[in-house]
């Protein structure tokens, strides 16, 4: 199992961010459609946290049915776990969660992949989940 290289991780992740954009106006455009303006207080909450989790939502379901998302397929990366076996739905939600965390800490997962003897992010490393040439 080859890894791909940081460059073009980074170029995947770079296109995930724009899909990120996206489903973050639309899951905003559907709650605020529902519920009307969620400015501030607890319909502001709701609404962030509505975002999450429909965001979370396609990542999982598209690592979990593939291992590619959009982004992913256009750069031909593919994640399995640590063994080469497909994602499952408990392999997704870890990644996902520990993804979130490790690029909110200023980037450290992706810092990580310069240091690590596999080149891995550190949300992979943790995960037990892996990135490959697909």
């Amino acid at each position: 199992m080859d890894t791909p290289s940081l460059l073009r991780r980074l170029g995947a992740l770079l296109y995930d961010t724009l899909t990120l954009i996206v489903l973050w106006l639309v899951a905003s455009a559907l709650f605020t459609s529902l519920y009307g303006l969620a400015e501030h207080g607890a319909p502001r909450i709701l609404l962030q946290a509505f975002c999450l989790i429909f965001i979370s939502a396609y990542f999982i379901w598209c690592w979990t049915h593939g291992g590619q998302t959009l982004a992913m397929k256009t750069w031909r990366i593919r994640v399995v776990h640590a063994d080469g076996s497909p994602l499952t739905l408990l392999g997704g939600i870890l990644r996902c969660l520990l993804a979130g965390v490790c690029l909110g800490a200023a980037g450290l997962g992706i810092w990580w992949a310069l240091l690590d003897r596999e080149g891995q992010f550190l949300h992979d490393r943790l995960a037990k989940t892996r990135l490959v040439v697909a």
